[in-house]
């Protein structure tokens, strides 16, 4: 052979390596591609789920703090209603103390002789009071009596709304 067609023959080889290489080159890239494809579309899927199943549990805990917002609403506002009832019925009792429409008295122990007062042990025949002997209080010290009570009323109303508000809030 003369080095001319061995040339020619060498490039020949040569070429048909390149091609062949290059045609394996574009068959394993179209494979390739159609599984990267394929992996692509899974993880898009599963990126999907994972969406939509946070989306759904955001949704759930909104519900449930709207639904915990309206049971606070309504326990504040039932809380406000009864101290506002009680603070009315305080108002109404101490107008009608300082009318002396009412009076408050207390029950004497008549068998206690250390208090030096010399009260009849039984009410006269014209009194509408039954049972034992009372005293009248002075209407300021009545006044002060109701006052207290009313703070009273407003903290056991005050520790009624807290205790809703955990109850509503724990569960």
């Amino acid at each position: 052979m003369s080095p001319g067609a061995l040339k020619a023959a060498l490039a020949g080889v040569l070429a048909l390596l390149l091609a062949t290489a290059g045609g394996t080159w574009k068959v394993q890239d179209w494979r390739y591609g159609k599984q990267l494809a394929e992996q692509a579309g899974l993880h898009q899927d599963d990126l999907n789920a994972i969406s939509n199943a946070a989306a759904a549990q955001q949704r759930a805990d909104q519900d449930k703090r709207l639904a915990l917002e309206q049971r606070l609403a309504a326990s504040n506002q039932t809380h406000y209603e009864a101290l506002t009832n009680a603070q009315k019925d305080q108002a109404r009792l101490r107008d009608r103390l300082a009318t002396s429409d009412l009076r408050l008295s207390v029950l004497l122990d008549a068998a206690d002789s250390a208090s030096g007062c010399a009260v009849p042990a039984a009410t006269g025949a014209g009194g509408v009071v039954h049972g034992g002997a009372r005293a009248r209080l002075d209407p300021a010290h009545a006044q002060r009596i109701i006052g207290i009570t009313g703070d009273g009323d407003k903290g056991l109303t005050a520790l009624a709304a807290c205790q809703a508000y955990v109850r509503g809030v724990s569960h």
